[in-house]
């Protein structure tokens, strides 16, 4: 092996390398922090040495590859790639406003350099990874059923359009906004189109205000507004709520866990495969 091969292997799984890696890591995301408050000259001073030492890393890491091809093979050297060279474009370089911007906010995803500081974070993010792969038929049901239910919501609870109406019925109206205002005030009507009933599904989701949707849906019944009986619209929010947070949302979970261990089972025969070619 090449005697500069050789070391750059042994620097870069050298466990106090990887302490002081992480530790300009912890630097630089806190002077990313710090870098909102001021523009102080040190500040981009040591961010220049910080960028020179994410750097030698990179390079460090190249050399010590097996190949260039199982250097970019690993995802994670090539997420740290881009930033490093992202950190080399000079802001005087971009003349657009809405570029510079977009530079700053990518220069930010260094911060995300932490993810892999240590072996076990590193190993969440790749369940993660195989999980988004693997939750595709995952997603189109869901997507399926917020569709389908969405649709429903706007057949059975658009309210009717306050300019079209006319006496008793634009009276009830107003009488209905006084009793059960939209929350938040600004907010237009749950199920008036169908993206702002996709969006409402998505918040009887997280369990906001959803039992509000109800009660709002059965006065507006009351006055007359809708013609969904209570029973039905009980059933319409009840089902959505059982359907997308415990069935869906375990459908999810039970990915993520199954590619857990996966992920766990892959590392352990890698390292059995590690130590056998030693």
């Amino acid at each position: 092996m090449n005697p500069l091969k050789q070391q750059c292997k042994a620097l870069a799984t050298n466990r106090w390398f990887e302490f002081a890696i992480m530790g300009v890591i912890i630097v630089n995301s806190v002077l990313i922090g710090v870098e909102t408050y001021t523009d102080d000259p040190t500040v981009k001073l040591v961010q220049t040495i910080i960028l020179g030492i994410f750097t030698f890393e990179i390079i460090v890491r190249f050399i010590a590859a097996d190949s260039v091809k199982s250097f970019f093979c690993d995802g994670w050297n090539i997420f740290d790639l881009s930033l490093v060279l992202i950190g080399y474009i000079p802001e005087s370089f971009v003349s657009n406003a809405s570029a510079m911007m977009a530079l700053r906010v990518l220069r930010v995803f260094r911060v995300l350099r932490l993810l892999r500081a240590a072996k076990e974070i590193k190993l969440i993010m790749t369940v993660l990874v195989k999980s988004i792969t693997a939750m595709f038929y995952n997603l189109i049901l869901f997507l399926i059923f917020v569709y389908l239910y969405a649709i429903a919501g706007v057949a059975m609870f658009k309210l009717p359009n306050p300019d079209n109406l006319t006496g008793e019925a634009k009276a009830n109206y107003e009488k209905f906004l006084e009793v059960a205002p939209p929350a938040p005030t600004n907010s237009p009507d749950p199920f008036g189109t169908l993206g702002e009933a996709v969006f409402t599904l998505f918040r009887e989701l997280t369990g906001e205000d959803w039992t509000d949707l109800r009660y709002n849906h059965i006065t507006a019944y009351e006055y007359g507004l809708l013609q969904t009986s209570p029973a039905v619209i009980t059933t319409y929010h009840v089902s959505w709520f059982c359907l997308a947070a415990f069935l869906l949302l375990n459908l999810v979970t039970g990915a993520v866990i199954n590619n857990y261990q996966i992920a766990i089972e892959e590392q352990r025969k890698r390292k059995e495969n590690e130590k056998k070619k030693e």
